[in-house]
């Protein structure tokens, strides 16, 4: 068990750290460049994985309606709109922004999949926003929302939906061959737009952004992500929801680490808030799940 929570508290950290990774590639790419390059990798290392450990799957029509939205959506839209806010957003704030995703997901499946909306859920989520407000008003002093938290609240809302769409997939198709379609397709759609949304289109001159730009993309969205699947089944389901909820914490960290970004009293306060409301309003979810499948037995 320990090497399991060794293994997930990698993946967290990994995820947590894209966040600063990501501000600093945006300095020498443009965003829908980081966007298509990364996309390409992606499916460069998932192509190897799924052909020699899963080989393809038939889909049928009205599941390809669902992939191809996925990509669209889940896959391209979450990318770009994340670099794109990350130009002048702060990585703390977006981190914090982004870890309210599980609320905005559990509204879309009481919406589309049926799911119910507890007073839990609500209560969790006026705390989770309550927090939102303290960081972006830098606790509460003025608020200036910057452009770049409005495309940072667009990747939450389309990573929400990446969840939704990949849950009702996920009932017929394998998730990694889900991934590696709905990947392709948000590369093939991403490279127009750079020569649409990129004024001008920017590309790292020197190999060390280069390099980071490979190893995040192969790292953040390959590795982290089948590492994260694979040991999740051995996991306690409560143990590694608290997991994933110190991203903004590890986006903290590593900002301190690596742009020298210090860590204010209103972040603090607000993330515990946000994370706070979040685990608040999820919790009683698995708990209930897991009655109806212990009443079942």
């Amino acid at each position: 068990m320990l090497k399991t929570y060794l293994w997930l508290t990698f993946c967290v950290t990994v995820w947590g750290s894209n966040f600063v990774f990501g501000k600093i590639l945006v300095d020498y790419f443009s965003p829908a460049v980081i966007t298509s390059l990364r996309l390409m990798f992606i499916v460069f290392f998932l192509i190897r994985f799924v052909l020699f450990k899963h080989g393809l799957e038939k889909i049928s029509s009205r599941d390809w309606a669902w992939i191809i939205l996925l990509g669209i959506i889940g896959v391209f839209i979450n990318q770009w709109t994340f670099f794109e806010g990350l130009v002048t957003a702060d990585s703390t704030t977006s981190a914090l922004i982004l870890a309210t995703a599980p609320i905005l997901t559990g509204i879309l499946a009481a919406t589309f999949l049926k799911e119910k909306f507890t007073s839990r859920m609500l209560f969790g989520s006026v705390i989770a926003i309550i927090g939102i407000y303290f960081v972006v008003t830098k606790g509460g002093a003025a608020l200036h929302f910057e452009p770049g938290l409005l495309w940072i609240v667009g990747t939450m809302v389309s990573f929400a939906i990446l969840i939704i769409i990949t849950r009702i997939l996920s009932q017929r198709i394998s998730p990694v061959v889900t991934t590696l379609y709905s990947n392709v397709i948000g590369f093939v759609v991403s490279v127009p737009v750079i020569f649409i949304a990129d004024d001008p289109v920017i590309l790292g001159k020197d190999w060390q952004p280069w390099g980071l730009l490979i190893v995040t993309a192969i790292v953040v969205h390959g590795i982290a992500t089948l590492v994260w699947n694979h040991h999740i089944r051995y996991a306690d389901a409560s143990k590694a929801s608290i997991l994933s909820n110190l991203e903004p914490f590890i986006a903290m960290i590593m900002g301190v680490i690596l742009l020298q970004k210090p860590i204010t009293g209103h972040e603090i306060i607000g993330s515990l808030f946000i994370v706070g409301g979040v685990m608040f309003a999820t919790y009683q979810r698995r708990k209930r799940k897991k009655n109806r499948q212990l009443q079942q037995h």
